[in-house]
């Protein structure tokens, strides 16, 4: 039995594939099995998949045909024979020593799992990173601790990842819990999250960032403003898990409510603007039936969140001409106006040119003005002498006088 079984959901990603294989593969820590479900990359994914399969005898290769990530991920999970599982995402890598520590963490402290913070991370075209650290929690007195998360619903503010920690696979094995597999859905990471915390009853949390998430990859569902309703459909599938359980339910309902709120106010955000007056429709009557069964918990929510859940329950027009017209309106503005100052930087930039060829001509005309006054000074200088009116007077003789005076 290996110590860590980590699981990578493969598909299409081979710009960034490497950097994710070679951060697993040479962990510190040996004694793991890499599981890369290929879930029909059209790409060249598989192709490097199969090269570190030849290379090391500690892989597993599924390729399979597509069928979505919650998919992927269950496949995986139930090839796992490791002590515990991790969850690489192929776009993503992990610090060298990642699963050693969390590893040991885990097991001197027997978790269920173990999470760590993260960093979110961008590559520019020039090769350098922007880097932002993720705290799990905003309160330091939370970490490194050992917690029941199954009796404190509030852990369920932590960020929401499934990736950057490990799994006890004996207690996922005990509550089954495994993800949606709804074709064809995105975030189906959700409803994993909120299985090992509503089950889970010794878990940790560690301050140290050993996980980077990529925030540049165009394709990540992320990024997708066609997949309109995928997060509604990933609560439907939380809630029927916890409405299975009524304990966990009535202990759990307000933070489901405040997660799901959070997560819709991101999915408005995410859609193509064709989508968004739609899908607030369908945000405003979710909740105005949660309101009227009385399942959200006012306390969780501040005041302005509370009084935007009262407005899109009652009015989900009015809340779409407030909140996402009117911001949709501003930035398109905020475009024109960037488009206006740079056709305006134009102008100035031509204005400027044409301001420094006048300065030129100017300083020129000047330059010719002066040499012009001076000539006349000379001119007149001339003019004034006694050679000059002798001439001029001799120009004047007439021709008989001339031929007698100089014989011509």
């Amino acid at each position: 039995m290996a110590k860590v079984s980590i699981i990578i959901p493969t598909y299409n990603v081979e710009m960034y594939l490497e950097e994710c294989m070679e951060s697993v593969v040479n962990q510190t820590l040996k004694d793991i099995e890499i599981i890369c479900i290929n879930d029909g990359s059209t790409d060249g994914s598989l192709s490097i998949l199969k090269r570190y399969e030849k290379q090391d005898p500690r892989i597993i290769l599924v390729d399979k045909e597509n069928g979505g990530y919650g998919i992927g991920m269950n496949i995986g999970l139930e090839k796992a024979t490791g002590e515990y599982i991790g969850i690489v995402e192929p776009d993503d890598f992990v610090s060298l020593n990642m699963y050693e520590d969390l590893y040991n963490k885990a097991e001197a402290y027997g978790l269920d799992f173990v999470k760590a913070d993260f960093y979110r991370f961008k590559r520019e075209e020039t090769g350098d990173m922007s880097l932002v650290y993720n705290h799990l929690s905003k309160d330091p007195e939370d970490y490194h601790k050992v917690f029941d998360p199954s009796a404190n619903p509030q852990t369920l503010r932590y960020i929401m990842n499934t990736w950057s920690g490990i799994y006890k696979r004996s207690f996922l094995e005990e509550y089954h819990i495994r993800h949606n597999e709804t074709p064809g859905a995105s975030f189906q990471d959700n409803g994993f999250w909120f299985q090992t915390f509503i089950f889970g009853k010794k878990a940790m949390i560690l301050d140290h960032p050993y996980y980077w998430n990529r925030r540049d990859n165009p394709n990540s569902s992320v990024h997708n403003p066609q997949k309109v309703y995928c997060m509604n459909v990933e609560y439907d599938h939380i809630r029927d898990i916890l409405m299975e359980h009524p304990g966990l339910w009535e202990r759990f309902k307000g933070m489901y409510w405040f997660k799901k709120y959070n997560n819709y106010l991101g999915t408005v955000k995410r859609v193509g603007h064709e989508y968004k007056r739609e899908y607030v429709k369908r945000f405003g009557a979710e909740f105005k039936r949660g309101l009227e069964k009385g399942e959200l918990d006012h306390s969780l929510f501040t005041e302005a969140s509370w009084n935007r859940i009262q407005l899109i329950a009652r009015d989900p027009d009015a809340y779409y001409q407030l909140y996402v017209l009117s911001p949709v309106k501003v930035v398109r503005l905020e475009a024109k106006v960037v488009k206006l100052e740079k056709k305006i930087g134009k102008l100035e930039l031509k204005a400027g040119k044409l301001e420094t060829k006048a300065a030129k001509l100017d300083k020129k005309v000047k330059s010719l003005e002066q040499k012009n006054r001076s000539l006349g000074k000379q001119l007149k200088h001339i003019r004034g002498s006694l050679s000059y009116r002798i001439g001029r007077a001799l120009t004047y003789i007439p021709r008989k006088i001339k031929q007698l005076l100089f014989g011509r």
